[in-house]
C-alpha cells in the first residue's frame, strides 16, 4: 500500500492497490468525516470525492513520508482535504461530482462486526474513532482471510465454532463442550483452535505489514491498534 505513495498513480498496479486500499479502508475515514459533523449523506459524499482524488495521485505525495505508516499519511491527506471539504459539497450539489464509492455492495460485501462503546461514539475524538475504524479493519480484514482459507479446505464448520474464542482467554475455553459440537477429542480441538490463533495472530501482522514502511514497526502498530480496540469496544 505504500508503495501506491511512492510510485504516484502511473502505473495500472498502483492505481489497482489504490482501489483496493479504498474498499478496504472506507470505513475509518467515513467515520473521521461523520465524527467531525458532517451528516451521513455528506460524509458519503466527501468520502467519495476524497476517494477520488486520491486515485488521482497528488494527496498522498503531500504527505510527510517519514510518519512512516500509511494509517498516519491517510489520515493526514484526510485532514488537507477535509479543509476544502465545503466547497467541494457546494461543486458536487451542482453537479460537480462523480459517484466513486457504491455503499451498498461495500456494506454487504463486508459488513463490519464491530460494536463500538458509548464512551468511544460520545466523546472520542475524530482522530480516535479514525484509528478504531482502522484497527477493526485490519482484524476483520484478516478474520475473513483465515475464513476464506478454512472455507477452501472444506474446514468452514470448523471455522464457525471456533472463530469464537481467537481472542478468547484459555482459562474461559470450556474445551470439552466444543469437543462434543465438532465431535472430536479435546486434544484435537486445543490442536485446531492453537493452529487458528497461530495464523489469526499471522495474518493480522501480513495486514500491517502492508501498511507500514519499516517491518520493525509492526509490532508497535499491532500494539496501537490492539489497545485502541480494547478501549473503544463493547465487552461482549
Amino acid at each position: 500500500m505504500l508503495s501506491c505513495r511512492d510510485s504516484g498513480i502511473e502505473s495500472a498496479a498502483a492505481h489497482d492497490a489504490l482501489s483496493e486500499l479504498c474498499k478496504t479502508y472506507w470505513r475509518p475515514i467515513f467515520a473521521y468525516i461523520c465524527r467531525r459533523g458532517y451528516s451521513t449523506e455528506d460524509a458519503e459524499d466527501i468520502t467519495q470525492d476524497f476517494f477520488g482524488s486520491l486515485i488521482q495521485g497528488p494527496l498522498l505525495t503531500r504527505a510527510d513520508p517519514k510518519r512512516g505508516r500509511f494509517r498516519s499519511l491517510l489520515l493526514k491527506a484526510l485532514q488537507d482535504f477535509i479543509g476544502h471539504a465545503t466547497e467541494k459539497l457546494e461543486a458536487r450539489k451542482r453537479g460537480g461530482g462523480v459517484k466513486f464509492v457504491s455503499w451498498d455492495d461495500w456494506m454487504a460485501e463486508a459488513p463490519s462486526q464491530l460494536s463500538i462503546s458509548e464512551q468511544a461514539l460520545n466523546s472520542w475524538s475524530p482522530e480516535q474513532l479514525f484509528d478504531l475504524r482502522w484497527a477493526a479493519t485490519v482484524v476483520e480484514q484478516a478474520l475473513r482471510r483465515l475464513r476464506d482459507e478454512c472455507e477452501s479446505r472444506r474446514r468452514l464448520r470448523l471455522f464457525e465454532t471456533l472463530s469464537l474464542y481467537l481472542t478468547t482467554e484459555r482459562a474461559d475455553v470450556s474445551y470439552q463442550n466444543l469437543a462434543t459440537t465438532l465431535g472430536i477429542t479435546e486434544a484435537r480441538v486445543k490442536k485446531q483452535l492453537h493452529n487458528l490463533r497461530r495464523r489469526y495472530r499471522w495474518l493480522i501482522c501480513e495486514e500491517i505489514a502492508q501498511t507500514v514502511a519499516d517491518p520493525n514497526d509492526v509490532e508497535g502498530e499491532i500494539r496501537h491498534l490492539c489497545a485502541t480496540l480494547a478501549a473503544g469496544t463493547e465487552a461482549g
